[in-house]
């Protein structure tokens, strides 16, 4: 499977579709009617925005949260004073340890994708468009069979994401069950060891190349004309499979074992520190070897714990992350039956640590 390689330039080339060659230098558009692929922050309600549920779901999926937890963090500049190239590692590690991790880091800089420069004159809502055509992961598309909309999704920290809604493409795509981690699983086989280290691949699904007979298929409209992908976008209904596919070919004699994958998260894992920078110079290696780049934003290097889908991970075993308790404790009381339904699908994903669950559940069931 081919992945890509990103290569960021310094040149916005216009996004018209007669125009596609001609540098521009002076571009101003009205940021307000322009159509982005980024993050805003939301002018409207949550229930203003018309997004279909699969939308939804995808990006509450996208935001399931793997990171370290409550770390002190420092901050490691493997660049220069003009060009930072910063990554953050744990404090309170060993002086040698860190000697070392720093070294490795230095060495591999180039698995991380460090982030693109704002250009003079450039609305910054207007930033991931430009990004994604000096990419390279844009084309113009002409007569094409399908097109999509851009559609604005509500995210649950109050911003907007702008993504292509493939509904029309998905309803006829056929499914693929290659199956994610199991959670369970994918929590018990992180939890017991003493460091850990959290990485998240750079624009992930981006770093798969479309098949040739099916980049017409992403086809999108803007403002500016119709495009389509060139690398596998955000919104397809088998994008994370293909995503976890991919990751399980390239590392499976890694995984269970020193890293742990979850289709763009990655977790690093030793019960020693000197194991740990053993363990993360061969992730590199096979980083480095499949061109594969990691976001050194939502890097963490060296950790102790770490908030995993819903759970915290340490030396001492597995905790229920606080966040869920209080989201279940706030909970208004259900009065239907899809909202006992709810409820009691977030008591099951904490099952493990509730006593005798389904007995003092019982009463809550008579209602369904």
């Amino acid at each position: 499977m081919p992945f890509y390689s990103f290569l960021f330039h310094s040149t916005f080339r216009c996004s018209d579709i007669d125009d596609m060659k001609k540098p521009v230098t002076n571009l101003k558009i009205n940021s307000k009617k322009a159509v982005c692929l980024g993050e805003f922050e939301a002018e409207k309600n949550a229930e203003d925005y018309v997004s279909s549920p699969e939308l939804l779901r995808m990006v509450e999926q996208e935001d399931k949260q793997i990171l370290p937890h409550e770390e002190s963090v420092e901050t490691i500049n493997l660049g220069t004073e003009e060009r930072k190239q910063e990554v953050k590692i744990r404090t309170s590690i060993s002086e040698s340890t860190r000697h070392n991790l720093i070294a490795l880091l230095r060495e591999y800089k180039d698995v991380f994708a460090w982030s693109y420069q704002v250009m003079p004159g450039l609305d910054e809502d207007l930033v991931e468009v430009k990004k994604q055509f000096n990419a390279g992961f844009l084309q113009a598309s002409t007569y094409p069979e399908w097109v999509a909309n851009i559609v604005p999704v509500p995210k649950k920290d109050g911003k907007v994401r702008m993504c292509v809604d493939y509904r029309d493409l998905n309803r006829v795509s056929p499914k693929d069950n290659f199956p994610l981690p199991h959670i369970d699983t994918l929590v018990d086989n992180t939890a017991k060891h003493s460091l850990f280290s959290f990485m998240d691949g750079f624009l992930g699904y981006n770093q798969i190349k479309m098949a040739p007979e099916d980049i017409e298929k992403t086809t999108f409209i803007t403002i500016w004309g119709t495009f389509c992908y060139k690398v596998m976008p955000f919104g397809l209904k088998n994008a994370r499979a293909t995503y976890q596919r991919a990751m399980v070919a390239l590392f499976h004699d890694m995984m269970h074992k020193e890293i742990e994958v979850y289709v763009d998260d990655m977790i690093a894992k030793s019960r020693g520190e000197e194991e740990h920078v053993v363990n993360l110079k061969k992730l590199f290696d096979r980083l480095r070897k499949f061109q594969l780049k990691l976001n050194p934003a939502k890097c963490t290097f060296g950790a102790t714990s770490g908030k995993l889908l819903g759970f915290i991970v340490s030396e001492r075993g597995i905790e229920v992350d606080p966040d869920k308790i209080k989201a279940i404790q706030e909970l208004p009381p259900p009065r239907t039956q899809k909202e006992v339904r709810g409820f009691l699908g977030r008591l099951n994903y904490i099952a493990r640590f509730i006593a005798q669950l389904t007995n003092q559940c019982d009463p809550i069931f008579r209602l369904l």
